[in-house]
């Protein structure tokens, strides 16, 4: 093989020179990285490794506790609430918010007002976690006269279910009606065509007490009916007699009242503003029934941050927030995607369902493989919206890492032990949801 002819002396005076030039780069490279070295080190290195070996010492950091501090983690059961919530949120919010994002983002493609669409679903990310978290801790308030979510679940049930009138009324010993199980009513005597029929109650809130309400009175009697007047008997500033209609006194408008002879029910009516009421002579001699309906507890809906329904309900504030994250980088992938093979699906005869099932969702699998691993990783961190919306009483069953983390790390009973243990735990969990993702980039840029 012949050996290689001699460079030029020219050539061989500038090798020489490009080291020099590439050494002098490397040079400036590594004094402009310097600062950011640094500052890695000192917020991201130090504190890992710090983190780790203090994860090995007791509560004072004096003591070695080998690895106590991690079978604590998978003991005690709060921890153990914590690690089991992590883990629903892991698989629940990142799927719930990638699909949202990805509904949201194939749709709007279809209508004019699309752009203005995603700016509201993205509109939320403008606000901090906790800006949200108070704006969900009021959406969640029990009391449906505060809370949105309760406002609408209490609407849509009593437009399908019949609401109490008065709730917690009652009648007194003194009064012509006794219980009769249920919660329900009944006269103590059979009631007569001619002779008026009295059903006074107590225990009515002025709220309860309708607006258009009247003052109460009996009755004129009807030939062949039963006539009576139900009323709050209640005097405002005292006075009035037990049983006897008093000008002060108002009717109960609405009481629905049951006429009972022999366990059937003959005749039925609802009284007038005014209290009053009357029924047919089939009702002459029978007992006047009070159906438990009239006084049954008013429906408060739906206990959303109990310990039922707590972590539900914060996931879905969480998805609230980042599903317009998921549908804008969905959106953008979709923006790509070659146009042609969506219709050559339709051409061959697919529907608009199995164009997006076998077409769409397989092209747009590595925007969605990004979306998702982004925000597993992001839940794994959450902290700001379990903290403030949960209250304290079932902030237990509410848990997360990184509030057991803050828990564990502050307060007078802190124990910074278990705090590093369980911060370890957080990067260890993270790690390979971070390999998946290098490994996916790297495999793309190929």
């Amino acid at each position: 093989m012949a050996a290689a002819p001699p460079l030029p002396a020219e050539q061989r005076r500038r090798r020489p020179a490009r080291r020099g030039v590439t050494g002098t780069r490397g040079l400036v490279a590594a004094v402009f990285l310097l600062p950011a070295l640094v500052l890695l080190g000192a917020l991201v290195v130090y504190p890992i490794g710090y983190s780790v070996q203090r994860s090995f010492f007791d509560r004072a950091g004096t003591g070695f506790a080998g690895l106590d501090n991690y079978v604590e983690i998978f003991t005690d059961d709060t921890i153990l609430t914590a690690v089991r919530n992590n883990a629903v949120w892991v698989v629940v919010a990142p799927t719930l918010a990638t699909a949202l994002g990805l509904v949201f983002a194939v749709l709007t493609e279809r209508v004019r007002w699309g752009t203005a669409f995603k700016l509201v679903v993205f509109m939320p990310m403008a606000i901090s976690m906790l800006a949200a978290g108070i704006i969900f801790r009021l959406v969640y308030e029990q009391d449906p006269d505060r809370g949105v979510a309760n406002a609408v679940w209490v609407g849509v049930h009593d437009t399908f279910a019949e609401s109490s009138g008065y709730p917690r009324a009652r009648p007194l010993p003194v009064h012509p009606l006794e219980e009769a199980g249920g919660g329900a009513y009944v006269t103590k005597e059979p009631v007569r065509a001619g002779t008026p029929a009295r059903l006074p109650l107590v225990g009515v809130a002025p709220a309860d007490v309708p607006d258009d309400a009247r003052p109460a009175r009996e009755p004129r009697p009807a030939p062949g009916a039963v006539t009576g007047t139900a009323w709050l008997d209640f005097t405002k500033g005292g006075g009035g007699t037990p049983n006897a209609v008093d000008a002060r006194e108002v009717g109960l408008k609405g009481l629905r009242i049951e006429a009972v002879r022999d366990g059937r029910v003959v005749a039925t009516a609802t009284a007038a503003a005014d209290g009053s009421f009357t029924l047919p002579a089939a009702a002459d001699g029978a007992l006047l029934w009070l159906p438990e309906a009239n006084f049954r507890e008013p429906y408060n809906g739906v206990d959303w941050l109990g310990p039922t329904l707590v972590t539900p309900a914060v996931i879905g504030s969480y998805v609230w927030m980042w599903a317009g994250f998921a549908m804008v980088l969905i959106a953008a992938g979709l923006a790509g995607l070659p146009r042609e093979l969506l219709e050559a699906a339709r051409v061959d005869g697919a529907n608009e369902w199995q164009v997006f099932r076998r077409v769409t969702v397989p092209l747009l699998a590595p925007v969605l493989a990004v979306v998702l691993v982004t925000l597993m990783i992001n839940v794994l961190k959450i902290f700001d919206l379990v903290f403030i919306i949960a209250p304290g009483s079932v902030q237990d069953d509410a848990n997360v890492l990184a509030l057991q983390l803050y828990r564990s790390s502050f307060g007078t009973d802190a124990h910074l032990g278990v705090g590093s243990a369980i911060s370890v735990l957080l990067l260890l969990l993270v790690i390979p949801v971070m390999f998946f993702n290098i490994r996916r980039i790297r495999k793309a840029g190929r």
